[in-house]
């Protein structure tokens, strides 16, 4: 791409309001959309509220809205866009807005302290330590790949639509709590907690969250839908039931 002019219409204000602005910047080979916002607010607007930090992908700061799809700024490159209409930025909707891009997402850690830790069990080997099989740990590995950018939060319809913060945990915490419930050594029970104050059954699995991953993790086939099939096993499988009821009798009335 050729240095060329291209407009941004970035949205100016605050939680009591606010419009979109039209910036002319020149673009050049390379450019993300950070660089573009960075050239605006050096040249043309010192007062534009922006968060990033790393510019690489991996600290999550720099989340935004660009032509209606949540992403990372800095990992939008210019080349992808369609620069002869204006490029759309704006800030995440499901999340109060405190100025210009910039949302309060406070909210988000407030979730994680309500979710129960991680609880070992015993060592299980002669020297103290634990045995594990490789393929238990690759599953919950992928999980830890979540740079805490929020744009799953972002685009789940029951946070950005409906607005059930106090029902629903979004996908971000799904992906912690099923890299919890899936690691080898976790015996805590989190189910109950999943069911009703975490809300996993208002996801309707569309893979929404999944789609606008930057660290590509599959958090609706990996994460969300193995903790659903675990509700389900522990409330409402008929079969699951009646092995636990019959496990949970007396040896002795067993056997009669």
């Amino acid at each position: 791409m050729s240095a060329s002019s291209a407009t941004f219409r970035i949205w100016r204000g605050d939680a009591a309001g606010g419009k979109f602005h039209d910036y002319t910047t020149t673009c050049s080979e390379g450019m993300v959309v950070l660089d573009a916002v960075h050239d605006i607010q050096a040249a043309q607007a010192n007062d534009l509220a922006c968060r990033w930090n790393c510019k690489a992908g991996k600290c999550g700061s720099c989340s935004a809205e660009i032509n209606g799809l949540p992403r990372l700024m800095c990992m939008t490159r210019l080349s992808d866009l369609p620069l002869e209409k204006p490029v759309t930025v704006e800030p995440m909707k499901a999340f109060p807005l405190l100025k210009d891009l910039i949302t309060d997402v406070s909210w988000n850690f407030r979730v994680k302290k309500r979710i129960k830790k991680f609880k070992p069990r015993a060592p299980d080997a002669p020297d103290g330590t634990w045995r594990m099989q490789q393929a238990d740990i690759d599953r919950v590995q992928e999980f830890r790949k979540c740079i805490e950018c929020f744009l799953c939060q972002d685009i789940c319809h029951v946070l950005r639509d409906h607005h059930k913060h106090d029902e629903f945990i979004g996908p971000r915490f799904l992906v912690y709590v099923g890299a919890l419930e899936m690691h080898p050594l976790d015996t805590e029970n989190r189910i109950p907690e999943l069911k009703e104050a975490h809300g996993v059954g208002y996801c309707n699995i569309t893979k929404c969250c999944t789609n606008v991953c930057p660290e590509n993790i599959k958090i609706t086939d990996n994460a969300i839908i193995p903790l659903k099939e675990r509700v389900v096993d522990q409330y409402f499988d008929p079969v699951a039931k009646l092995l636990r009821m019959l496990r949970s009798r007396p040896t002795s009335e067993r056997s009669q």
